[in-house]
């Protein structure tokens, strides 16, 4: 009987290597004379411990981490293909620590499934969701993701079921559906570890959103550095269509769905949903003013449903096992649960899906393990780029949507960038102020010209020039920022400029007795 073997195509798995251990593993299977079946599946989330190859054995799927090309004769030696002890064995992977306290809701599948494989994604509950939207009107699908009390997973943290209403209530002779997934914040990587390891999942999400609110075409805005998510999508698309499960005729229902994948250029403001649209409808991407929003003018000038990836795939799991399941998981008005993604100075970075409430502090040492350097975490970046430098007086504060503005921070997409004590985070600072300058779409003078000035007044504050003079002007600027942008790029650009001037004076050359004066 073949032995079935797992070798992960996820993105940080090639980057590592897989693909030679997957090569060598071929190859030394062959020399050997042994019948083994390949499975290329997604990460499981422990970059650590990648390229992490599992082997089906009576006992379940043994994991062994992190192979090597060169290991692998070595583990045929060992009979890994029994699951026989090794060095690098590391057991069944839901018996890691780091797994045991997830609530893998979304990534339900990843690691576990071949990713282009129908049968493999129905035998996970696939399309279970979707075939409860086709028997049910589009208001009882609406009703069910808006009392589930999902919220946008891409930052602005809106009410999904609110959004889907007002297209749903849109009078048109045309709706869209559209996937932001210009995943373009540093630190994360959930969108594409979805897209690349369970794409099936983001196809069935986006098209219970277009049974739903009554749209026939869907477009996936995917940014040009995924390029093993395009080719992914593009062969599950062409799978799904195959199937049934997209077309002029979705499950027999006799309802339509078309779904394409359009590349973006590179343009990080096109993460910004008007700015995507402008995009994708062969414009410059620069940001809309509202009114109108685009769930009443959108795409082409009509009503349109605009989620990120983490929402669309959180929208299969509501509807095959409920509302209530869903809300069950989380805090607050922060319901369900969200995949953190864990960057920067950590001795075990990776992905964590948990429900709201756990901890930044569970985050960085219970799952992340502390700092890779062993040194002091000083300060965490939450929620990409324009995110705010969380302090270490504030890793207990539960990451909730509304705890986190409570503390001037946002959640965001969930990215968590990890910094020891030797960061300057003044230089951080300036590096946020001037990453808001160079990717500015240059629409609006606040964001365009205050992100510029920005910069030189933050070296001047650097350089003691009329220090307190220079704060004063900074903290002017940040609030015209603020008030006075088009979009979050520049709305949100001082987030991370105040939190490090507030918790980190002394960088800038305050003492830290004026901590409050600089605030």
């Amino acid at each position: 009987m073949s032995a079935r073997i797992y070798v992960p195509i996820d993105s940080t798995a090639l980057s590592l290597g897989a693909e030679r251990v997957a090569r060598a593993i071929a190859a030394e299977a062959a020399k050997r004379g042994l019948d083994v079946t390949l499975v290329r599946n997604g990460s499981r989330g422990m970059f650590w411990l990648e390229p992490l190859v599992e082997v089906e054995t009576p006992a379940g799927r043994i994991a062994y981490g992190p192979v090597q090309a060169d290991d692998v004769s070595g583990l045929f030696e060992a009979d890994f293909l029994a699951g026989a002890a090794h060095p690098l064995a590391l057991g069944r992977v839901e018996d890691q620590p780091w797994f045991t306290g997830q609530q893998r809701l979304t990534f339900a599948r990843v690691g576990l499934t071949d990713p282009l494989s129908l049968d493999d994604y129905r035998s996970y509950g696939g399309f279970e969701g979707l075939t409860r939207a086709l028997a049910q009107s589009g208001a009882e699908t609406v009703a069910q993701v808006t009392d589930s009390g999902l919220r946008g997973r891409g930052g602005a943290a809106f009410p999904t079921g609110i959004k889907w209403r007002t297209v749903l209530d849109a009078a048109a002779d045309r709706k869209y559906v559209v996937c932001n997934a210009d995943e373009g914040d540093s630190g994360t990587f959930s969108d594409r570890m979805l897209m690349e390891g369970d794409p099936y999942c983001l196809i069935e999400g986006m098209t219970i959103a277009a049974v739903a609110v009554g749209a026939t075409q869907g477009y996936i805005y995917l940014r040009s550095e995924y390029p093993h998510a395009f080719r992914t999508l593009q062969a599950a698309i062409g799978c799904a269509r195959d199937a049934g499960y997209l077309g002029s005729d979705v499950m027999g229902s006799g309802k339509a769905f078309e779904l394409e994948v359009r590349m973006g250029a590179g343009a990080y403001i096109c993460g910004e949903e008007t700015s995507m649209l402008e995009s994708l409808e062969g414009k410059r991407g620069t940001v809309r003013a509202k009114p109108p929003l685009p769930a009443i003018a959108g795409l082409f000038g009509k009503p349109t449903v605009i989620n990120n990836v983490m929402s669309f795939a959180s929208v299969p799991v509501i509807l095959s096992r409920g509302a209530a399941f869903y809300r069950d998981y989380g805090m607050g008005r922060s319901r369900g649960t969200l995949p953190f993604q864990l960057a920067g100075n950590l001795k075990r970075t990776g992905l964590v899906e948990c429900a709201f409430g756990l901890t930044l502090r569970e985050l960085l040492y219970d799952y992340g393990g502390g700092s890779a350097s062993g040194r002091p975490i000083r300060a965490v970046q939450v929620g990409g780029p324009l995110g705010a430098y969380v302090p270490e007086s504030q890793f207990d504060v539960p990451l909730d949507y509304e705890a986190y503005v409570s503390i001037g921070a946002m959640i965001g997409h969930g990215g968590i960038v990890a910094f020891d004590d030797t960061v300057d985070m003044a230089g951080m600072a300036r590096y946020a102020m001037e990453f808001c300058a160079i990717e500015s779409c240059g629409k609006c003078t606040p964001c365009r010209i205050g992100s510029t000035r920005g910069v030189e007044v933050i070296d001047r504050i650097i350089a003691g020039e009329e220090r307190a003079k220079n704060i004063a002007l900074l903290g002017s600027l940040c609030d015209t920022m603020l008030g006075g942008s088009l979009c979050a790029l520049g709305g949100m650009a001082p987030y991370p400029v105040q939190s490090a001037l507030t918790h980190f004076p002394e960088d800038f050359g305050v003492p830290r007795a004026d901590k409050q004066a600089a605030a």
